[in-house]
């Protein structure tokens, strides 16, 4: 009857556990979708968390210092990595999605700091929310920059 009373307790206490972790990772949660995704989704969106990635035109980037305030366009990337590499890696699929003016485009605005790998070419990837003006309001905006790391790589052997 003791043992019993362990080992019931001992499940409960299990499940208590198992039911945290998939709450939190539920709540945490959030859509990862590419310019073309996120557009295709539509009004559907506005206001949710979302996660985007997309590369930077540069000639759109205007930063105001005085506001912290940030403003520049992505172009569409496609978030498969077979296919990127399939195309000549990140830097050529970045390359030509900048330079192409039929892809989908999403203008972003974020608060803070400009960020040092902020350029022409450079992927971001964004977290935040699409407002109902079409406008993506970035909360947390990280960036790379392959083009910055190419020469760094070895070429590899094909075989």
């Amino acid at each position: 009857m003791q043992r019993m009373k362990f080992v019931l307790g001992g499940l409960l206490i299990l499940a208590a556990v198992i039911w945290l972790i998939a709450t939190s990772t539920q709540a945490s949660a959030e859509y990862f979708m590419t310019v073309e995704e996120l557009q295709a989704k539509g009004e559907s969106v506005i206001g949710k968390n979302l996660r985007v990635s997309g590369a930077v035109i540069g000639d759109t980037i205007q930063y105001d210092p005085e506001t912290l305030t940030l403003k520049f366009t992505v172009a569409h990337v496609t978030g498969d990595n077979k296919e990127i590499e399939a195309q000549g890696g990140l830097a050529a699929v970045l390359k030509e999605a900048v330079n192409d003016p039929n892809r989908p485009r999403l203008q972003v605005v974020y608060h803070g700091p400009r960020p040092d790998l902020l350029r022409n070419e450079a992927q971001a990837i964004m977290t935040g929310h699409l407002g109902e003006d079409g406008i993506f309001y970035a909360d947390e905006l990280l960036l790379k920059c392959p083009t910055r790391y190419e020469e760094a790589v070895p070429q590899q052997v094909e075989q």
